[in-house]
C-alpha cells in the first residue's frame, strides 16, 4: 500500500467557492480519520482517468459507470447524499437538461432540431443518462434528434458557461454539481433554467485506490458517516450542498450499464 496518499474533488471543483469547501471537508477528514491526506491539485485539462489510475489515491469522486467500465476494483468509501429535495435523503442524483434563462424552449422536445451539447461520452450524467432519456423520443425511425453535436465540453462548468454564452441551445448538467453552481456562481446559473431531468441513479461516490488497505477505507468512511450529524459542520455541509454522506451499495451502478445497452439497442451508439 503506497505511504502517500492523496484526496481530490476534481468531478465537483465546479467553482473556487467548491474547491475551498472541499479542501475544508479533507482537512477535517484527515483530522477525524486520522488518515494523512495530501490534497492534489488536477483540474482542467488534467485527465480524469489520470487522477483514478493512480495508485496512491485515498479520497476521489468517481462516477458509477466509468467504475464499472474500469473493472469495479477501486474501493468505494462513501457517497454524499445531496440536499436537494429531488434527491429524497438518498446519495442519489440525476441529470438536468439546460437551456438558456431567455430561450423561447418550454419542454425538451421544443429543443429537437437544434444544438445539442455534452460533456464527455465516458460520463453517465453528461453522455449516458441523457442518451438513455433521449431513446424514448427516437420512435422506429430512428430519427436524429437534433441538428448539431457540440462536444466534448468535459466539465459542468464548461457546459453551463456553453449555454449561458448560447454556444448551445441545450445540454446535460449532473444535478449535483448544478447545485454546487448554484450555490457559488449564482450569477452564472440564473442564466439558465432546467427544462426536463433524467430518472434518479447512485451518485458518484468518493472512492479510493484497489491498492488502498481495507483498513484505510474503513476509517475514512467511519468519519465521512458521521458529517451530517453533527451540528458544527452546518455550514460546510451547506456549501457543499449535502446533508452527508451514506454507503452505497456497490451493485446499485449496474442501472449505468443497464441504461447503456438499452440506448445502444435502440441505434444510440452516439447522441444525435
Amino acid at each position: 500500500m503506497p505511504t502517500h496518499l492523496i484526496a481530490n474533488a476534481r468531478m465537483y471543483s465546479v467553482a473556487p467557492g467548491a474547491v475551498a469547501a472541499w479542501k475544508r471537508l479533507f482537512a477535517w477528514l484527515d483530522e477525524t480519520s486520522g488518515v494523512r491526506l495530501d490534497v492534489i491539485e488536477h483540474a482542467f485539462p488534467a485527465l480524469l482517468n489520470d487522477l483514478w489510475g493512480r495508485p496512491d489515491l485515498a479520497a476521489t469522486f468517481m462516477c458509477g459507470w466509468p467504475w464499472l467500465r474500469h473493472g469495479a476494483t477501486h474501493r468505494i468509501v462513501a457517497a454524499p447524499i445531496p440536499a436537494a429535495v429531488h434527491a429524497k435523503g438518498r446519495p442519489q442524483y440525476c441529470t438536468h437538461f439546460v437551456v438558456h434563462r431567455d430561450s423561447v424552449f418550454a419542454t425538451l422536445e421544443d429543443t429537437f432540431g437544434q444544438r445539442f451539447a455534452y460533456t464527455i461520452a465516458d460520463s453517465h450524467s453528461g453522455y449516458n443518462a441523457p442518451r438513455h432519456h433521449l431513446m424514448r423520443y427516437r420512435g422506429s425511425s430512428k430519427r436524429s434528434l437534433f441538428r448539431e453535436i457540440i462536444g466534448p465540453l468535459t466539465t459542468p462548468r464548461r457546459m453551463l458557461e456553453a449555454i449561458a454564452e448560447t454556444r448551445t441551445d441545450v445540454g446535460p448538467l449532473d444535478s449535483f454539481a448544478f447545485a454546487l453552481l448554484s450555490r457559488h456562481e449564482p450569477a452564472l446559473t440564473e442564466q439558465t433554467r432546467v427544462i426536463a431531468s433524467t430518472d434518479l441513479v447512485p451518485i458518484p461516490a468518493i472512492m479510493a485506490s484497489q491498492h488502498m488497505d481495507a483498513a484505510i477505507v474503513d476509517r475514512l468512511r467511519a468519519a465521512l458517516l458521521t458529517l451530517g450529524s453533527k451540528p458544527e459542520h452546518a455550514a460546510l455541509c451547506a456549501d457543499l450542498c449535502i446533508s452527508g454522506f451514506a454507503r452505497l451499495d456497490p451493485a446499485t451502478y449496474e442501472v449505468a450499464e443497464r441504461w447503456a445497452r438499452e440506448a445502444e439497442a435502440q441505434g444510440l451508439e452516439v447522441i444525435a
